[in-house]
């Protein structure tokens, strides 16, 4: 677990609707200060996020799975 001062974000997007899902994660983690993490819950692998987030956030950001399905991804996401 990457560690921090402070509770995570729990993030979970599972009840949100598909298009609305990334700008509320990019809200979010634009949201957090440097060190604190946000725990991303969805129902499906978030790969394709980590690389839009990695390209428009280079360099911002650690990324660790928690947990990797079948029905449930937690991924901690820490502002560097």
């Amino acid at each position: 677990m990457i560690m921090s001062k402070t509770q995570p974000v729990i993030l979970d997007v599972r009840n949100i609707v598909p298009r609305e899902r990334h700008p509320k994660i990019f809200n979010t983690f634009d949201s957090l200060k440097k060190g604190e993490i946000m725990v991303l819950i969805n129902d499906h692998d978030p790969k394709p996020l980590k690389y839009q987030l990695e390209a428009e956030r280079s360099g911002q950001l650690d990324w660790k799975y928690v947990e990797q399905g079948p029905e449930v991804w937690k991924v901690e996401i820490a502002k560097k």
